[in-house]
């Protein structure tokens, strides 16, 4: 009888722990065969708590984009994506959504080529349109419309992320940006060692896309569709980005865009990532379409 006992309770606790496994957010890491790179890309995406339980709603989604010597799987191992999501969304704070972590670049900016734009031999931006968004949207029932479509990123992604919400704000509800590479820095226009190598071609990139250029030179009809989109750059106060995170927030409020602007005790570093997913997902939150 006490043995019968014990397979019962045995048995309970394995169902029971089957049945949260279910009701818990995961991670999934695949790769993608891009026709427009001619190479496969690697991308995380962090699945909502109920995602698998047989619910055939569809979430909203967040792009969230990594740094210059990042990859995909830098906002789960470094910046403990999971943790601050099943915080945020167990106390209401954020809502369940489709996280995703595309690659830019796979590491070393001196070896791999990386960057968030099109350029010689890497049109990542065609191919973060064209064959990424729409391959993730069917894959994971997400997104869908610009209601519940938002991007984010750090460093190298913050300036990407801002870049994709001004050139394409039709695509986008909310962006937010941290630490966000806006233009390069006075002083690093060019990599004098090797002018023709990848980094050098990653900063002219930047340059050639700079997000404080663009909305400077906005006409009155693109700043009135960039109206239409949800803007938050945070900062830290000691970062070697700031000057250029404030020439963008001076551009955008000169050109009568709304956009918050935080800036917090930190630098360029995971701690300050890490903190701003507290910001981060509570915004976008606000910011998709009621269910």
């Amino acid at each position: 009888m006490k043995r019968t006992r014990m397979l019962i309770i045995a048995a309970l606790m394995s169902l029971a722990a089957s049945a949260q496994g279910v009701n818990e957010s995961r991670i999934v890491t695949d790769t993608i065969l891009s026709k427009v790179l001619g190479v496969k890309r690697a991308y995380t995406v962090l699945l909502p708590k109920g995602f698998d339980s047989g619910d055939t709603r569809r979430y909203p989604v967040l792009y969230l984009l990594h740094g210059m010597w990042g990859k995909n799987d830098d906002w789960v191992s470094q910046g403990r994506l999971k943790d601050v999501v099943d915080r945020l969304v167990a106390s209401g704070e954020a809502r369940p959504m489709v996280i995703v972590t595309p690659d830019a670049g796979g590491g070393d900016p001196n070896v791999y080529q990386n960057g968030y734009f099109d350029m010689d031999g890497w049109k990542y931006e065609t191919f973060f349109f064209t064959e990424l968004v729409p391959f993730i949207e069917k894959q994971f029932r997400t997104g869908g419309s610009k209601a519940n479509r938002a991007i984010a990123g750090l460093s190298m992604g913050g300036g990407g992320a801002t870049a994709y919400g001004l050139r394409h704000p039709d695509m986008f509800c909310a962006v937010y940006a941290m630490s966000a590479l806006m233009d390069i820095p006075d002083g690093r226009e060019t990599d004098a060692e090797k002018p023709d190598g990848k980094l050098a071609k990653l900063t002219r990139s930047v340059i050639d896309h700079s997000c404080v250029r663009f909305v400077a030179e906005a006409d009155s009809q693109s700043r009135e569709r960039l109206r239409s989109v949800q803007w938050f750059v945070d900062c830290g106060d000691d970062d070697f980005l700031l000057d250029r995170n404030i020439d963008f927030t001076r551009a955008m409020r000169h050109a009568a865009i709304p956009c918050q602007f935080r800036v917090r005790d930190g630098v360029h570093d995971w701690e300050y990532w890490h903190t701003a997913l507290y910001l981060c997902l509570p915004f976008v939150s606000r910011n998709f379409s009621a269910q």
